[in-house]
C-alpha cells in the first residue's frame, strides 16, 4: 500500500512539473502547490476506491462460508415433495354380486330329494334332468308326470320314483335335420351352496351323458356368472336344502 502511494504521489509530482513547465507566467507557486495537492487527493481516492484492505477480505470471506452453510442446511433439510397419486375410480364390474359359478357343481333339488353333480352350460339355453321311464298322467284335471330318477353312482346307486306336476310340454331338437323331441317340463326348486330358486327342468334320458342334470342360461340369467377354469366352486358335497326365493 505504501509503495502504491509513494508511486501515486511520484506520478503527481511528475503531472505538477510538466503542468508547471506548460503554465502561462502568471501561476504563483501557492497555486502551484494547492493543484498538486488535489491530484494527490484525487489519486489516493481512486486507489482507495478499487483496494480492499485484508479485514475487509476476511470479512467478505467469512459471510460467504456461512452463506454456502446456510444453502447446505437448507438442502439437507428440505423435504422433497412427492405428488401423492389420486386413485382413479374403478368402473363397477360387470359380475357386481352375481353368484360364481364352477362349470361343474354340486346342486340339491328339492322335488326329487337328492343332489347331483351338474354340468352348467352356457351354451344351452333350457335345464334338463335325467329321467327314465316318463309316464305322463293327469291329476285333478292338471297334467302330471311320474318318472324314475338314479340316485347316486355305481353299485350304490338306486332308483327313486317321482311325481311333478307339467307346466308345459317343449320340443327339443339336438341336431340339424333330427326331429324335435317332446318333452315335458316341470318347476323344480335348486340349491347351489346358499342360493337357491326356482327354475323350469324338462324330463329327458340322459344316460349317455356324464351328468346327470343340466343348468342352461335361463337359470344363469341376471343371477350368475360362470368361470369354466373352475369346478365346484360351492363344494363337492351337494348342500343342506333350504327354503327356495321363487324364480321364473
Amino acid at each position: 500500500m505504501k509503495a502504491l502511494t509513494v508511486s501515486v504521489l511520484t506520478c503527481a509530482l511528475l503531472s505538477g512539473c510538466v503542468a508547471k513547465n506548460s503554465t502561462g507566467p502568471g501561476l504563483t507557486q501557492d497555486q502551484l502547490n494547492a493543484t498538486l495537492e488535489q491530484q494527490q487527493q484525487a489519486y489516493v481516492e481512486q486507489v482507495s476506491a478499487i483496494c480492499v484492505s485484508p479485514d475487509q477480505l476476511t470479512q467478505v470471506q467469512q459471510e460467504l462460508a456461512n452463506l454456502n452453510g446456510k444453502l447446505e442446511q437448507m438442502d439437507e433439510t428440505s423435504a422433497v415433495v412427492t405428488p401423492v397419486p389420486v386413485a382413479k375410480e374403478c368402473p363397477k364390474s360387470a359380475i357386481g354380486d352375481k353368484l360364481v359359478l364352477g362349470e361343474v357343481e354340486m346342486t340339491y333339488v328339492d322335488e326329487i330329494g337328492a343332489g347331483f353333480a351338474t354340468r352348467i352350460d352356457t351354451g344351452a339355453e333350457s335345464s334338463s334332468v335325467d329321467a327314465r321311464n316318463i309316464r305322463p298322467f293327469e291329476r285333478d284335471g292338471k297334467d302330471w308326470v311320474r318318472f324314475d330318477v338314479l340316485i347316486g353312482t355305481g353299485d350304490k346307486a338306486t332308483t327313486k320314483t317321482v311325481e311333478a306336476r307339467v307346466v308345459r310340454n317343449t320340443r327339443i331338437k339336438q341336431q340339424a335335420g333330427q326331429e324335435a323331441e317332446r318333452r315335458p317340463v316341470i318347476l323344480a326348486h335348486i340349491q347351489i351352496g346358499d342360493y337357491k330358486a326356482e327354475t323350469e327342468l324338462n324330463l329327458t334320458d340322459r344316460s349317455h351323458l356324464e351328468y346327470p342334470l343340466l343348468l342352461g342360461r335361463k337359470f344363469m340369467k341376471d343371477i350368475a356368472v360362470v368361470d369354466v377354469s373352475k369346478k365346484f366352486v360351492h363344494g363337492q358335497t351337494a348342500p343342506a336344502p333350504k327354503k327356495a326365493a321363487s324364480k321364473k
